[in-house]
């Protein structure tokens, strides 16, 4: 997956894409809600990280992977407060988390499916 740093395109590792998949938040266990006062992320929002019933562990996976890359992407159209904002590139984004999160509720369907 590239990435970019100071404009030049680089191939991230697989250190750095393992680290991006792990959750920003520690979050103990979503399904005691007494369990924790942590704010969960914008990507964590995003997804319903919190609304799971069935307990899935396949869909805590999914939706944690799915807030992490909204997160990395949040955080990218906020950018740095000195440089100038792109509208453009603000759009895209959004409809990049958008699509995101139309992706990850097909798979949590798909995980949870029964006849």
């Amino acid at each position: 997956m590239p990435t970019e740093q100071q404009g030049v395109q680089r191939e991230m590792t697989k250190g750095e894409f393992e680290a991006l998949m792990q959750p920003k938040t520690g979050i103990p266990d979503i399904q005691d809600s007494g369990a924790t006062n942590k704010q969960l992320t914008f990507g964590e929002k995003a997804v319903g990280l919190s609304f799971n019933p069935g307990g899935h562990e396949k869909v805590e996976a999914i939706k944690r992977a799915h807030a992490n890359v909204i997160d990395l992407l949040a955080d990218y159209r906020t950018g740095n407060p000195n440089e100038e904002k792109n509208p453009e590139v603000a759009r895209m984004l959004s409809i990049a988390i958008t699509e995101i999160q139309t992706a990850q509720m097909w798979a949590v369907k798909a995980v949870t499916w029964q006849y």
